[in-house]
């Protein structure tokens, strides 16, 4: 989608259809929707009028105009009360509009800065946001694709003092916006084009175009580094295992801190020897969302610019049932020397992620180190398939994602690390059992991968609900969602203020 911020008047702006916003509960049309109303000859009011458009948030309507105002279609979106106004609302308004201009034949559109009681920037951030993330859809695979798309969005706002505050959002929410799009077709590819390989080709591709750097390490050099936990979940598969590490630097600034961020990267995951049922089997192609979030912001650093050194790493493998897959009971060794014996082979994203914990640790030291994965189902079951788990050895690093989290829109719960519950983790022939009891399975695997973290400031998210939805909801179609992508973009350009 081709986005630019205009000076002229919605009313004015010739588009195929115009979105404007209405609040709830209030007689008087705000400004924007006026003055369409009037070059409209009235015929906003009556639309609202006899539909008894209460104005809520999502709720849409439309009319068609001939010309008067410019366009040819004028789309409503209702923004809820206006002390109630947030950026999350603006953004699933919109959506819910762009998406209704779009279901119309609009190809071309122009929205106004929805609402007016944030600055301009944040307002247009969430506009050209919600717009892009709201008409996402995933057709890769089918012979048949619809023609109904948005090929153009313009953002307007007449008053000059705002709108370079304005472009600015724009371009920020256009950036987390594709940062996500991004992620969300690696997402919702299937597992037998998205392996490690092809993760790690598309590493090198985001590289070579941003200017960052990049380095793939295969098996042998993964076992040179004593990966023993990341390399035994990969011994069941064919599929090559690569351990995938980008780098963005700042340039021509001085670095405030560096950042590891780790996503995990299981291809698809069977279960291994422990196989999962057909039906918990069935969407295991999502279980790299981590993996595709941060090579989705990895390719958006170079046009935000933090300054922040962030180093992005995947360890991509298929968990996989065979004759060469680690068993129950076996004992890996992980790349700081601790002993593991596995209970349970599907219990695999927190070995390869504690190998990664270490690589950022021993390899990079990193100052802060944040993960995310699709780790429990324990998880989902705490707090729904809508809303993250953070872990955090750190509060103050917890407080700075949360607020980012905020600012993104993406729900997330900060969960506790009951240190009693460590006990839960004890082995008879091991340092650490890789799984414990079913009760409080998500906190179990955060400690699980704080004893990787050590003293190091450590965050990990458990995006098991949300990164891949089985419904629509206001900002993705049923998918992959792209989850966590705009909370670390947020946090890490914020990092280095």
């Amino acid at each position: 989608m081709n986005v630019s911020v205009v000076g002229e008047s919605l009313e004015s702006v010739r588009a195929d259809a115009i979105v404007v916003g209405v609040y709830a509960e209030e007689k008087k049309l705000r400004e924007p929707a006026a003055r369409v109303n009037e070059a409209a000859g009235g015929a906003l009011a009556d639309v609202l009028a006899a539909e008894k458009f209460q104005g809520k948030v999502g709720n849409v309507t439309h009319l068609h105009v001939n010309g008067k105002p410019a366009a040819r279609r004028v789309v409503i979106v209702g923004l809820g009360r206006r002390a109630d106004t947030t950026a999350e609302i603006l953004r699933r308004a919109a959506a819910a509009g762009l998406r209704r201009a779009r279901d119309l034949g609009a190809r071309a559109v122009a929205i106004e800065v929805l609402g007016d009681r944030l600055p301009a920037r944040q307002r247009a951030h969430a506009v050209v946001e919600g717009a892009i993330l709201g008409t996402y859809t995933f057709d890769r695979y089918k012979r048949e694709k619809s023609e109904k798309q948005v090929d153009s969005l313009q953002l307007v706002e007449p008053d000059s003092r705002e709108r370079r505050e304005a472009a600015e959002g724009a371009r920020r929410g256009e950036i987390f916006a594709e940062a996500t799009w991004f992620a969300r077709d690696l997402v919702n590819a299937p597992a037998n084009d998205v392996n490690p390989t092809h993760l790690a080709k598309v590493a090198q591709d985001i590289a070579k175009a941003g200017g960052i750097s990049v380095e793939i390490l295969d098996r042998a050099d993964c076992r040179k580094l004593g990966m023993g936990m990341f390399l035994g979940v990969a011994a069941g598969s064919e599929q090559p295992p690569k351990f995938i590490h980008l780098t963005y630097t700042p340039t021509g600034r001085r670095r405030t801190k560096k950042v590891a961020v780790i996503g995990k990267g299981i291809t698809f995951d069977s279960g291994g020897l422990d196989l999962k049922s057909a039906e918990g089997m069935l969407r295991m192609k999502d279980d790299m969302s981590g993996a595709a979030a941060v090579l989705g912001l990895m390719r958006a650093l170079p046009a935000l610019k933090p300054a922040v050194e962030v180093h992005g790493l995947i360890a991509a493998t298929e968990n996989m049932p065979s004759g060469s897959a680690v068993r129950p009971g076996d004992v890996l060794r992980a790349m700081n020397g601790t002993t593991v014996e596995i209970g349970n082979t599907d219990a695999e994203g927190r070995l390869t992620l504690g190998d990664a914990i270490c690589y950022a640790s021993q390899k990079l030291d990193a100052d802060e180190i944040v993960d995310m994965a699709t780790l429990t189902g324990a998880c989902v079951v705490a707090l729904g398939p809508l809303v993250s788990g953070l872990f955090s050895n750190d509060q103050a690093l917890a407080d700075r994602l949360l607020a980012a989290a905020e600012a993104a829109g993406e729900r997330v719960w900060q969960l506790p690390l009951v240190d009693e519950y460590r006990e839960n983790l004890k082995s008879d022939v091991a340092d650490m059992n890789n799984v414990g009891p079913r009760g409080g399975g998500a906190i179990t695997a955060g400690l699980f991968l704080k004893e990787f973290a050590g003293d190091r400031p450590w965050a990990h998210f458990d995006i098991a609900g949300p990164a891949f939805v089985e419904k629509d909801t206001p900002l993705s179609p049923k998918g992959g969602t792209g989850c966590a992508v705009r909370t670390i973009l947020a946090y890490l350009t914020d990092a280095g203020r």
